[in-house]
């Protein structure tokens, strides 16, 4: 299978930029309770961002509130999105659930994360060969073949 990986785009790396500067800016710094910063870019240039709401019980994760930022902004169609952690950690991959959630929601939207040649930008749906897709219109899932 030909992957989609490729370095990022200067849309991509002020996407980077601007979700360092959510964690940065909104992080609780030693405390360390909201640790990660994410931002979505839609199709129409615009940035989202969103910060992880930590709780004992659980909680959405920085690029999951992201994702409900860029919807209660109007946002339907994403195009980029990544996740940077506090204290200069930079940009982390995205959770087995986000993943999910990316896959049924925006399956071709491009994830920035680290690789051990740099940051690089790969379409989600090709961090999850072989999984199962929600869909909202059937309620079931469809299984995604890779290729």
């Amino acid at each position: 299978m030909e992957t989609s990986m490729r370095e990022l785009t200067a849309d991509e790396e002020e996407l980077v930029a601007y979700a360092r500067e959510i964690v940065d800016t909104h992080g609780d710094g030693e405390a360390g309770i909201h640790t990660m910063g994410a931002a979505v870019r839609g199709a129409d240039g615009r940035m989202h961002g969103g910060i992880n709401v930590f709780h004992f019980t659980g909680g959405p994760c920085a690029e999951l509130v992201a994702l409900g930022n860029a919807r209660a902004s109007g946002a339907r169609e994403l195009v980029a999105i990544v996740a940077v952690g506090d204290g200069g950690r930079g940009p982390v991959n995205p959770c087995g659930r986000d993943r999910q959630v990316l896959l049924d929601f925006h399956p071709g939207i491009r994830v920035i994360l680290p690789t051990t040649d740099g940051l690089r930008s790969v379409r989600n749906e090709e961090l999850m060969p072989y999984a199962t897709r929600w869909t909202p219109e059937d309620g079931a899932g469809t299984v995604l073949e890779e290729g």
